[in-house]
């Protein structure tokens, strides 16, 4: 018995000491991309007006498992500041473009936020370490059905994931303290503005796929009508719609 037990047991110690290795990586690599991010926004400062993040954006980013949201072939990228493709011709943000817009919505942990373009899950992730409850729709089914499965295995119960044209927002679960979309469209839709609280906030790149296009800070006054603030120059995909409804 004890010459069976000893290979078992020596298997299982090398899987966990392989494990803590892993774990032990990717924290020092999702430490070296805070560091960038708090870098970059230093040397953003003058365009964002935002020389530094808050803390509980900051902990977030260095807590979510960014290497979980991208294909196995770019988990040895996961951690650099730089967007990856995740197939479905999508892409998973850049860090710090992550986390400026998280920091732009100025989540409040009672927060009920509007996600406009689920893509990997990973900006949703990000909000459900934020804020009370967050909802994200998606266009593209397999993108929100891989998303939905993958933020429940990492237990983000404060996340539903609905597949539907984001444009129209999703108004069974409006209004919104906050909104973020993660695609461009060419202006900012109506749908959006009406279902964002007032004095909420939203975050959104707008302009056409030739143009260069601007990251806005939406703020909804109590009147019903809107501020809009510019922020960085950007480039994300476009916002697509079902044919039907262009």
């Amino acid at each position: 018995m004890l010459a069976v037990l000893l290979p078992a047991l020596f298997l299982l110690a090398v899987t966990h000491a392989e494990s803590a290795i892993a774990q032990d990586r990717n924290a020092a690599g999702r430490a070296r991309m805070v560091a960038e991010i708090a870098s970059m926004a230093r040397e953003t400062s003058t365009e964002t007006g935002r020389p530094r993040f808050g803390d509980a954006v900051m902990a977030a980013m260095g807590k979510v498992p960014r290497h979980r949201f991208v294909p196995f072939a770019q988990e040895l990228f996961a951690y650099e500041n730089r967007p990856l493709p995740i197939g479905e011709n999508q892409t998973i943000s850049q860090p710090y473009i992550v986390a400026l817009m998280t920091d732009l919505l100025d989540p409040k942990p009672t927060d009920t936020v509007l996600e406009v373009g689920t893509g990997s899950g990973y900006q949703a992730a990000v909000l459900a370490e934020l804020v009370a409850k967050v909802y994200t729709i998606e266009i593209v089914e397999p993108l929100a059905k891989r998303a939905a499965r993958l933020l429940a295995q990492l237990g983000y119960g404060n996340v539903e994931v609905r597949v539907g044209d984001g444009y129209n927002g999703w108004a069974a679960a409006a209004p919104f303290d906050s909104i973020i979309v993660t695609a461009a469209p060419a202006e900012i839709p109506k749908p959006l503005i009406d279902q964002l609280k007032p004095g909420g906030r939203m975050v959104i790149p707008v302009g056409g796929t030739r143009d260069v296009q601007q990251l806005l800070l939406v703020e909804k006054r109590s009147d019903g009508t809107a501020t809009t603030k510019r922020t960085l120059s950007v480039r994300f995909v476009p916002l697509t719609r079902h044919p039907a409804a262009k």
